[in-house]
Parts: C-alpha cells; structure tokens; sequence
C-alpha cells in the first residue's frame, strides 16, 4: 500500500536537542501553524491530508481518520473562516479547528487527522466503480497508522464518508484491534445486518473496554426541500439508526432517554452512545451535526475525563479560536483551487479528425440502402469511430447545472454536450441516424462520452437558442427512407430559421439604406453571416444549441428492471412541452425515425472541482444537479439492461 502513496512533500526529520523527532518522516512544517502536515496520492485516486502538532511530546499516539463527506473536498472539509466569495462548504465542517481544540484538551497523546477524499467525491461511488475499494480502504488505515506511530485509532466520518468505514468493516472477518473508537456522524445509511455490520461491531466492543460506537443522527424522514420530501420510505439515517439499535439491542440492553432535543440510546457503561436529534420543525441538519454542533468533538471526548471540559453538543461552536483564516492549499495541484467555468478535456468528442475522403450523409446512406439493418448500425458506428462526423458536433456546449442537496446546500456545476443530436457525414451533407442503445453506447464510448438524463434533456432544451418544432411522421417509421426523410426535414427547418435571422441581420444592418445601396452589400452581408456561423460552431456558444429536432435515448432507473429495453424522453415543443414522457417500453431492438443520440461528455465539474458524470449521479447529494430520479449507477444500469450482450 506505502508503494501506491505518492509523496508530494519529502522533507527530513529534524531533531530537537534531546535527540527527539520533531518531524514525522515525509512531513513538512506548516508555514502559518505549528503543525507538521503531508499530502499524498493513491494510484487509485484517493487524497490523503494528515496534519499533526508540530512538536510529537507524548509517548501514545492517536490518528483520527476522517472521511468527506458527498461533494466536499478535503480543502472543504477541513474549513476555514469565512470570506466574500469563499464557497460555503468552508464553514459547515471544520474538522482541522475541532481537531486543534481537542490537542487543547487532551494532553496525555499526541492526536493526529487524516482526512481522506476519492476523486470521485463520493465514497459510495469509489466503491461501487472499484471492485478492489475494501482493500484500498482497509490498506490505507493500516498504511497510516504505521507512518505516524499510532497505536491506537479513530474511524470517523460525515455522510457518504460513512460508506469508507462500512467497506473497512466489510474486509475484516473481525474490527483489528488497533481500532478504538468508530464515529458515525449522521453517515449510517448503508448500515447492513446482511453485512454482518451489527455482528462485527458488538464482537469488537467486547474485545476491550476502551472500545466506544457514537452515533449522530437526526429525525430526517419528513424533511422537505423545494416542496418534495427528500427522503424516501426506507431511506435515511434515522431509519439506519433504527436499523443499528433494532441489532444492537438483542445482545446489550439500551435504554433510551431524552437529552435536550436528542433521543439518548446508550449501553449501561456507556461505550454504544446514540443521539438522534427529534428534528420537531423538519429542518435538514445534515451538516449542522458536525459543525454548529460540535459533532466531532462531542465524540472524540464522550467518555474520557475530558467528557465535560470542551463544550456541549449542540453548539455553540467550542472551537471557534481555531479556526484558520485561509484553506489548507495542496501544492501543485489544480484541484485544490476553485475551478473555472472551462471545459475539462472531455468537452470535445475524442474521435479522430474527419478523412478528407470521408463519405457524406448521402453517400452512406446510398450505401446502406443494400444492408439489413444491424449491417447498417455497425456500419455507421465505424463511421463515427472513425471521425466521420461533421465538424461544428467536435466541440461540446456547456450546460449550466443546479440543485439543493438533501443536507440542505445548493450545488452548481457545468456539463458539455453536442450542440445537436448526433450525424455522420460532414457539415452541408449528413444524416441523423437512429440508432438502438447498444450502437448508442459504442459510439458514446468512443468518443468519450455518455447519454443524457431526461432532466438533463429539460436543461438542454431551456438553454438552446434554436428550438424546432417537432415534426412527427407516421408511415413506416422503420425505414431507412424515412430515417433519411426526417433527417432532411430537420435540415430544411434550420435553413429556413437561418434565412429568417440572415433576413433580421439584413434589415438591422441595413436599415435606412437606398435599393442600390442594399444589393451592393447583400453578398457581404451573407460572407459575414456565414462567418459568425462558423465562428459560434468552432466556439460551441450555447446560443447555436439545436432542440426540438428529436427524441432522446437516455439513462433512467426503470432500466434496472427492465433487461433488454430502450428508455426514450423528450422531443421538445419550443414551449418546452416534451411529446415523449419518460418511457422504457420499446426493445432495445427497437429504433425508428424519431430516436437521436445527444452525446454528454463523462467528465463534467461539480461544486468547482472536475470529477465524471457517473460519480455525480452516484451521488446523493449531488445526482439532483443532473437526476430527477435519485442517484443512478450507471455501470450497474449499463449491466442490468443487458444491452451490450
């Protein structure tokens, strides 16, 4: 696992007179703090921050690990103060300042944090896209301890980051005993009794009396946001609390109480503590557990001579006088400062350029008329692997997304699209050719790419500066004619739009000119038009963004239980009325005039940092910038459709 850390920070341990390592190895000193910190990186992805005090006095060592929570960077997790236009995921953690009151404290070992992030952002999607992520997870924590000489160790995390501690339990037959003390702030959701999660946590209790489960959570099952319930019938953390307890309960008596406007469950010695806050105005205190809460503090002192002397639960904030001014920064790294607006890699197809010999729309589909139907789909998949596509589709138009997550936050972030469904062939002379999901994804695959969500087709339609009017035909929808035909109506429809805005330029430009006057500048006038055509084309400037001409092939839950089937959604009126509601009936066999493929690039940004369109979806928090549906797993979707057989 040592082997997979690359180090960004090398510095040599330096020596205090009496011959004592001041610096633990590959440690460098803070510059601002008197703490020792180091960055890493595992091949996998996953950032590891660990900061500890800058002077190691005590014999006994403790390492908090801290696993982020959905969408929060480490930078984000660890906090820092506020500042006009400092994102708001700065202040709602802060795990570093909670960490420093608690050194304050608690004098008798040194106390260092790791905190630990996926590129994804989200530790259920580290998971479900990494087979080997149990074994990553439980390497990492050993790998850790072993560099900073700890002998004992805390597993902590905050919402999705409670999925890292469940993938640490589900690689042990049985918790190691280096492990003391397990936090669960309001991050249970994926508790399991089929995971033996209930078993494994009540052996490792009795193992050792030091040993201690804290548990926050809160009342979430009524919670609203933008008027819709944010929690389904089973889902939540006071659900999974309940879950724990139920288990939990048939081995050790937990009688319950009530604490000030927490639920008190605990064991006789006090080493299972559960608060769930009852939550009586339905507010979302997802976050506001941890920090306004004291969340973590609260439990790395519950028990401890130290039990009483920080704080309470429950605010106010007890480590106020610790909080940095500025963020940690990771030295060269980009991810570590605010993003831009600009397009990752992925915004431009990755397809190689066109062959100027290359056949046109027409000429393809002269040649296709000879071959049965999957003979042509292959045919035209080589096409577009092969780079024949016009060039104003190359590069991708960005979509500006935005939501509310279940903690109550609001989320932005940016995706990139074609500019129209997709075409073979070259710009004056190509053909939208329908085609079925398993050709849709081959091609999507090739070029870096993936399908659409049915509300990403909304966001696609509202921000278009050319709407179409939908024009459906009813004769042999099935044939290649008709492909063609409708093709040739899109393009008809285009040209007379084109006409009508080159007959607005004419008029603006040359508004109060003779007759003589407006034929001599009518060809400059065309030459320019064409230009600035060109230019937005090149540019990808969302007012060139074509809707209306058809409907979408996109990703939907209903696929997950329906093998074998093709899910359709749009088709837009310029008013915004989709013709097609969501729809997963037709065999993915199925394709006919109307179906056309809006590509989406797999790389997109999220709350300013760069991450994949599936790790988005995965998530909780975040799937809503691109989901009306929830989270979806794409490669579970992509294997329960069975499209790719």
């Amino acid at each position: 696992m040592r082997a997979g850390l690359l180090l960004l920070l090398l510095s040599p341990p330096l020596l205090s007179p009496d011959g004592t390592a001041q610096l633990l190895p590959g440690f460098a000193r803070s510059p601002e703090l008197d703490e020792q910190v180091r960055w890493t990186r595992l091949d996998c992805g996953v950032r590891v921050f660990v900061d500890g005090p800058g002077r190691l006095a005590a014999d006994r060592r403790l390492l908090v690990v801290y696993a982020t929570p959905n969408g929060n960077t480490i930078e984000q997790t660890l906090g820092c103060a506020k500042a006009p236009g400092r994102d708001w995921r700065f202040d709602i953690q802060h795990v570093a300042a909670q960490v420093r009151r608690w050194r304050e404290i608690d004098k008798g070992r040194d106390v260092v944090l790791a905190v630990v992030q996926p590129d994804t952002l989200s530790w259920p999607a580290f998971r479900g896209h990494n087979p080997g992520a149990g074994k990553v997870i439980a390497g990492l924590v050993e790998s850790l301890a072993a560099d900073v000489g700890a002998d004992r160790v805390v597993l902590s995390g905050h919402s999705g980051g409670g999925s890292f501690l469940w993938g640490y339990l589900n690689t042990h037959d049985a918790i190691p005993p280096l492990v003391e003390r397990i936090v669960l702030l309001d991050a249970n959701y994926s508790y399991s009794d089929a995971d033996r999660h209930g078993d494994k946590l009540l052996a490792w209790l009795a193992g050792d009396g030091t040993r201690r489960l804290v548990v926050l959570a809160y009342d979430d099952r009524e919670i609203v946001l933008e008027g819709k319930k944010v929690i389904g019938p089973d889902g939540g953390t006071f659900r999974a609390s309940q879950r724990m307890l139920q288990r939990l309960a048939r081995d050790v008596a937990l009688p319950e109480a009530t604490l000030g406007p927490f639920v008190h469950t605990r064991s006789a010695d006090g080493r299972i503590d559960f608060r769930v806050h009852r939550n009586p105005e339905n507010k979302i205190l997802h976050t506001a557990l941890v920090g306004e809460m004291n969340g973590l503090l609260h439990a790395l002192a519950l028990g401890t001579e130290h039990e009483s002397a920080w704080g309470k639960l429950g605010g106010p904030r007890a480590y106020s006088a610790c909080v940095q001014s500025e963020p940690w920064t990771e030295p060269g790294r980009a991810e570590s400062r605010p993003a831009t607006r600009s397009a990752p890699a992925g915004a431009r197809l990755a397809l190689p350029p066109r062959a100027p010999a290359a056949e046109t729309g027409a000429a393809l589909r002269d040649r296709l008329a000879a071959l049965a139907p999957e003979e042509r789909e292959a045919a035209v998949v080589r096409e577009v692997a092969r780079g024949n596509i016009p060039d104003s589709l190359r590069n991708l138009v960005p979509i500006a997304l935005e939501c509310s997550g279940p903690s109550g936050g609001r989320h932005a972030g940016t995706c990139w699209v074609t500019r129209d469904h997709l075409a073979f062939g070259r710009d004056g002379d190509s053909f939208r050719y329908p085609l079925t999901p398993k050709a849709a994804l081959a091609v999507a695959d090739a070029a870096g790419c993936t399908l659409p969500t049915a509300k990403l087709c909304d966001l696609v339609h509202a921000a278009a500066g050319t709407k179409l009017e939908p024009r459906p035909l009813t004769k042999d929808r099935e044939a290649l004619a008709t492909f063609y035909r409708h093709h040739e109506i899109v393009e008809l429809q285009l040209t007379i739009l084109g006409v009508r805005q080159l007959a607005y330029l004419v008029e603006r430009q040359l508004s109060g000119m003779v007759e003589r006057q407006l034929y001599g500048r009518l060809a400059d006038l065309r030459a320019a038009a064409e230009r600035g055509r060109l230019e937005r084309q090149r540019t990808g400037e969302v007012a060139h963004l074509v809707a209306g001409a058809k409907k979408d092939l996109v990703w939907t839950a209903r696929l997950a239980e329906r093998p074998h089937k093709v899910a359709i959604y749009g088709w837009h009126h310029p008013d915004g009325r989709p013709i097609q509601p969501l729809y997963a009936g037709h065999s993915d066999r199925y394709v006919d005039y109307s179906h056309g493929l809006r590509l989406v690039a797999t790389r997109m940004i999220a709350d300013g940092v760069e991450t994949s369109v599936a790790a988005v979806l995965a998530d909780p928090e975040l799937c809503a910038l691109l989901s009306d549906e929830g989270p979806l797993d794409l490669r579970a979707l992509r294997s329960a459709t069975q499209w790719e057989r």
